[in-house]
């Protein structure tokens, strides 16, 4: 979710706050307060605090105000509530717990995409393969980025499970997060490109085994790395 114009930055003072911890579970925020302080209008607090509801981030009632939600309540799998978790003190538990999720879910993914896969699927994960290729010996982070999160979420979407398949977002967030807070290597290792390529290789062949071994050896390799780099 992509927020423009005034909602937006509301969002981007509030939501950070909240997932911080700087407004705790528990506080009641009064629509007045905000207008006040943030200098806008009644309109945009209540488009940013509908937006915030949606995420169940917080409540909000007539003649009580609105209340920030316990983070157990919160929807974790919104990019924008991973975002602004990443952005704080919560960033080590975030990406230990979107890394086990890889983990339980992407190699599955792999293994069914290799059953499930279109010619286009097998296409694009080819062409991906080959231009992670090419960007990670440029060392060009940011464009291999945009190739690795298309990868992911097109093992996902080729899985014909739609459950995995709406979790694309959600492993793009992770992996953003990776990169812009510098848990990445200078230079993408070469062994995770040839798995990457092994990936889209088994898929397109129809192997499910080999795609699920080697996306289960690319994803534990990114746990065990990140378990590294946040000791």
């Amino acid at each position: 979710m992509d927020i423009q114009g005034l909602p937006g930055r509301l969002l981007a003072d509030l939501g950070p706050a909240i997932a911080s911890g700087e407004i705790p579970e528990g506080a009641v925020l009064r629509g007045e307060e905000l207008e006040e302080r943030f200098g806008v209008s009644r309109t945009v607090v209540r488009e940013a605090v509908r937006i915030l509801e949606s995420m169940r981030m917080v409540e909000s009632r007539r003649r009580v105000g609105i209340t920030v939600q316990p983070k157990s309540d919160w929807d974790v799998f919104d990019p924008l509530v991973i975002r602004w978790r990443l952005a704080g003190a919560d960033r080590p538990a975030q990406l230990r717990s979107l890394g086990s999720l890889r983990v339980a879910v992407e190699p599955a993914a792999a293994a069914l995409a290799a059953t499930h896969a279109t010619d286009d699927d097998c296409r694009a994960l080819s062409a991906l393969a080959v231009e992670l290729t090419v960007t990670a010996r440029a060392a060009d982070l940011e464009t291999f980025l945009q190739h690795d999160i298309a990868f992911h979420a097109t093992v996902l979407k080729a899985s014909g499970n739609e459950m995995f398949a709406h979790l694309g977002d959600t492993v793009g967030a992770v992996l953003t997060g990776r990169t812009e807070y510098h848990l990445m290597p200078h230079q993408p290792e070469s062994y995770a490109i040839r798995l990457h390529r092994e990936v889209a290789e088994a898929i397109c062949a129809g192997d499910p085994e080999r795609a699920e071994r080697a996306m289960r050896t690319i994803v534990t390799g990114a746990l065990d790395e990140l378990d590294k780099q946040l000791a």
